[in-house]
């Protein structure tokens, strides 16, 4: 999953980032208003953690600028704002949660898992198909009620296929939401994760889209 962190505080930012990539997921981290939203209007995430004091546009006006520009990827407001009016303001102009500081980062954590549930239309915690169950809370994944061991980036290019399941997935997606903007990437860095994935659980179980990528079911 790809997390766009916008965050001015160098500490927490870097706290956040650090604790999220172990928690599995792709981070962004943007430390102003203007490149948050930029980046945010431009690619594809999976979620938004949004602090409400950024400077150069206020957290309040990034969020109303997607709203207005129909992105429906989900919000979580961070910030130290607890004041009635600021969680009113936040969730009506269309944040999915709000979250004050200090915070607990189970909690955070917790909170997102959910976020990403209602945005797949899910209640169920599992990612199912056939004989496998992946459990992104445990990031463990079972085949037949067997442990699987998976490296963090072939469980990041499952869950992904997992959430889209029966959709066919871009290479570029896939590789964004492993490896985000920072990093270099080898050219067949993607296809060794699923030629892993293949030998893991089964050559059937992810099928090439011939030119664009992958998908799973």
């Amino acid at each position: 999953m790809r997390v766009l962190l916008a965050e001015d505080d160098p500490l927490l930012g870097d706290g956040l980032k650090t604790a999220l990539q172990a928690e599995g997921y792709t981070v962004d981290w943007f430390k102003d208003g203007r490149h948050s939203l930029h980046a945010a209007l431009g690619e594809a995430f999976d979620l938004v953690i949004l602090d409400l004091g950024l400077p150069g546009l206020d957290g309040l006006e990034v969020l109303r600028a997607l709203r207005d520009r129909k992105k429906d990827v989900p919000v979580l407001i961070l910030t130290a704002r607890d004041a009635l009016d600021d969680r009113v303001k936040g969730l009506d102009l269309g944040a999915d949660d709000y979250l004050t500081k200090p915070f607990d980062l189970d909690e955070l954590a917790a909170r997102l898992r959910s976020l990403i549930r209602r945005s797949h239309g899910r209640g169920v915690t599992l990612l199912e198909y056939e004989a496998i169950a992946l459990d992104p809370a445990t990031r463990s994944v079972k085949q037949g009620g067997r442990e699987v061991e998976l490296t963090l980036k072939e469980f990041k290019v499952l869950r992904y296929l997992l959430e889209n399941l029966g959709k066919a997935v871009s290479r570029r997606r896939l590789e964004e939401t492993v490896y985000g903007w920072d990093t270099e990437i080898g050219s067949n860095a993607l296809e060794v994760h699923i030629h892993n994935l293949r030998k893991k659980l089964g050559q059937k179980l992810i099928k090439t889209v011939r030119g664009f990528g992958y998908r799973v079911g």
